[in-house]
């Protein structure tokens, strides 16, 4: 998932595997906020048996914490968690941390893309996804609308800034380079390995960069400039963040894994519904937020419109689009991706989510 500053999401083969058997070692020590009592969301849980001790599970969210997490911040403080018999805990981790440690069961369960969980299994990291938090695949390419650059086929010849040549962004440049019959090779690559690319596009150091959809190009806006965003979904279908967990974890665990899903789709539903709800929640759980309130309502807002893409729309929130793994399962293979051949059953999951998902 993105954050506010952005962090690789796919390890190369050797990191993953040598990741994997470090994690079993041991984990990260920051914790979330402590539950608080509150109603159950309606039709989503029940309330567990008062002599039954809760469930433990920790959960991995991005490197910092932020008003893009709001939904899991709102379910731990009105008592969902609690409510459906889990006692939650959240680290925060890098992202090319996060999948080897929810391979090794360190972690319960965290959030991953496609281009995150299909090179894991490929390499026999036994990941699955679960639910899908974004429906739209967050990473884009973005610029000023005073660039001139309206398509993918504008992107000829310019210079292009990103954090490096890896993870999600990288792939998604190449699949919006390809959809115009370009290559990388076709552009100017700069990278930031600093994640200074937004700062790049507004000083005019380079025509475009790679981001998130709900990070640099709402940071441009509020420093004056108009963004044009650059999308994959419509060419190349990639999953975009979700919930992942090891397989063993979901065999072990796999009731309060489904209530985790719940609650946290419940508290999507109320802050799609009241965004409000969930910037209170994100300022509660992170006070310093509240220093830049209105920028964090905007990154909030661009947040909920990539939660739903067209699956989520005609479904529900969570909901999994299988033909578009099956499609990113394909796409990722041509780019030398997936080491051993994996289906869309091997690394997706539904039986977890609310029933009619």
């Amino acid at each position: 998932m993105p954050s506010s500053r952005p962090t690789p999401i796919r390890l190369a083969v050797a990191g993953l595997l040598t990741a994997l058997l470090v994690a079993a070692c041991g984990t990260g020590t920051s914790s979330a906020p402590p539950a608080s009592a509150g109603s159950s969301p309606t039709g989503a849980i029940g309330s567990p048996d008062a002599t039954v001790a809760p469930t433990s599970l920790v959960v991995g969210l991005g490197y910092i914490p932020s008003v893009q997490f709001a939904q899991f911040y709102l379910a731990q403080q009105n008592g969902y968690y609690a409510d459906a018999g889990l006692k939650v805990e959240f680290q925060q981790k890098i992202d090319a941390d996060l999948i080897p440690l929810v391979g090794a069961g360190t972690i319960d369960i965290g959030i991953g893309d496609g281009t995150s969980v299909i090179p894991a299994a490929s390499n026999k990291i036994p990941v699955e996804y679960v639910a899908t938090i974004y429906g739209k695949f967050p990473n884009i390419v973005f610029a000023k609308a005073s660039s001139g650059i309206k398509t993918a086929a504008d992107l000829k010849g310019k210079k292009i800034g990103t954090p490096g040549r890896y993870g999600s962004g990288w792939v998604m440049l190449q699949a919006l380079l390809a959809s115009a019959k370009l290559t990388t090779d076709d552009v100017q690559i700069v990278e930031y390995p600093d994640f200074t690319q937004e700062a790049a596009v507004e000083q005019g150091a380079v025509d475009a960069a790679t981001g998130f959809a709900n990070n640099e190009p709402v940071q441009l806006q509020l420093h004056g400039s108009e963004p044009v965003i650059l999308r994959i979904d419509d060419i190349t279908p990639l999953p975009g963040p979700g919930l992942i967990a090891s397989t063993a974890t979901l065999d072990a665990k796999h009731d309060a894994i489904s209530a985790f899903v719940a609650a946290t789709l419940q508290a999507m539903e109320e802050i799609k519904a009241d965004p409000t709800v969930g910037l209170d929640a994100a300022i509660a759980a992170v006070p310093e937020l509240a220093s830049a309130k209105d920028a964090q309502a905007a990154i909030l807002k661009a947040t909920i419109d990539s939660w739903s893409g067209p699956t989520q729309q005609a479904r529900s929130l969570g909901a999994i689009d299988r033909d578009g793994w099956t499609a990113s399962i394909a796409y990722l293979g041509t780019l030398g991706m997936v080491k051993d051949p994996v289906t869309t059953d091997q690394v997706v999951r539904e039986d977890l989510l609310p029933a009619g998902d």
